[in-house]
């Protein structure tokens, strides 16, 4: 098959890099891929696995955006794709446009992925237009049916999938420890309790604050990271959680380590990583990769990351919002034996390869005839 992904950009988010090891895994098994994005650090990767990136402005949340109707139209009339699986509202707006304008008979086959629970409005309803819609998680599949009407046969459940393998057989390599511990030397022979993601209110780092707190407390051996970067418009945010650090007492205890490229040596290095969005996230890609490496996880029980957690480690869920909890949970697992992990085949890349390939034939052998 010849496929092409459409997304906005491919910088370092969960969306992005799904999206990079996905094209690998089609090449490897022989299928054509192409993405089209705006660009970022992932495309060099994505076309060194065997895929090959076309640049293009789709990822503006504007009108202007709309100019890359006719440029996306001629892409697709080149191409030829057998299926275009869309993967941003902006990107299938500029998608769906396009396709309107193809004679009938050229027109491929649209699929979408709901990566999140998106504002129920005309603008987010266009990924419910398509052949057919994929999940991510349960809770993703039930707002989609309750907000946005899909049909259960037009409605397939894919977990993110994870290459665990590339997880489980990593080390940690002494050149990356030394130079991590050059720039951080205060983390030298701590108790490492991570909490990755972008700087965001409700991604959870200032209940990660309240819990750091607590846990420092009885264990003033460990210390926290906080891993991710503040987009534009975060920056008053960032501010907000390192005056709360102070406040709590913590300047010496947690340590925000901004952006990173070096996720899976991080997963290694960390003790425990800790999930607390204020939120009922999506998917939470970042659970399945730190239990992938071994490193137990600590979640509040809601949403695409507690699905992921009781599928795999139920030691690690938290009521949620309770931070003295998450505090104690943190506490015994840091404290306890070697974790019990399960990672079940269908939060594995090959999986998410293999349900998403029957979700495309499926849709090609159910498309009427060619006039």
């Amino acid at each position: 098959m010849r496929i092409l992904q459409a997304l906005p950009a491919l910088y370092s988010g969960g969306v992005e890099r799904g999206t990079v090891e996905f094209a690998a895994d089609l090449a490897r098994h022989g299928h054509e891929s192409f993405v089209v994005s705006s660009g970022g650090p992932l495309a060099d990767r994505l076309e060194e696995q065997g895929s090959t990136h076309i640049q293009m402005p789709i990822h503006r949340k504007s009108p202007a955006s709309f100019g890359q109707v006719r440029p996306m139209r001629n892409l697709i009339s080149e191409l030829q794709p057998d299926i275009i699986h869309v993967r941003s509202r902006m990107p299938a707006w500029i998608v769906r446009l396009a396709w309107k304008g193809l004679p009938a008979h050229q027109r491929p086959a649209i699929i979408s992925t709901f990566h999140g629970m998106y504002s129920v409005n005309p603008y987010s309803a266009i990924m419910a237009k398509s052949d057919h819609v994929i999940a991510v998680s349960n809770c993703v599949r039930n707002y989609v049916t309750r907000n946005f009407q899909v049909p259960d046969n037009k409605l397939t459940v894919i977990q993110r999938g994870v290459d665990v393998d590339y997880f489980q057989q990593r080390e940690l390599g002494e050149t990356w420890l030394q130079a991590l511990l050059a720039q951080f030397p205060h983390l030298e022979h701590k108790r490492i309790l991570m909490m990755p993601g972008r700087i965001s209110r409700w991604k959870g780092q200032l209940q990660f604050l309240e819990a750091m707190a607590e846990i420092t407390r009885e264990a003033p051996n460990c210390h926290g990271i906080i891993v991710g970067g503040a987009e534009p418009g975060k920056e008053r945010f960032m501010g907000e959680l390192e005056q709360h650090r102070a406040k709590l007492g913590l300047t010496d205890k947690v340590t925000f380590l901004g952006q990173r490229d070096d996720m899976a040596e991080l997963y290694l290095f960390s003790d425990l990583v800790c999930h607390m969005s204020t939120k009922p996230e999506p998917f939470g890609r970042t659970v399945t990769e730190a239990l992938s490496s071994g490193t137990p996880v600590a979640a509040f029980n809601r949403g695409g990351a507690a699905e992921t957690l009781q599928a795999c480690f139920k030691d690690g869920l938290v009521t949620p919002d309770d931070t003295r909890e998450f505090a104690q949970v943190a506490l015994r697992l840091l404290n306890g034996t070697e974790p019990a992990i399960e990672i079940p085949s269908r939060f594995r890349l090959q999986a998410q390869t293999e349900s998403t390939l029957e979700v495309y034939r499926k849709v090609l052998s159910e498309a009427p005839p060619l006039s």
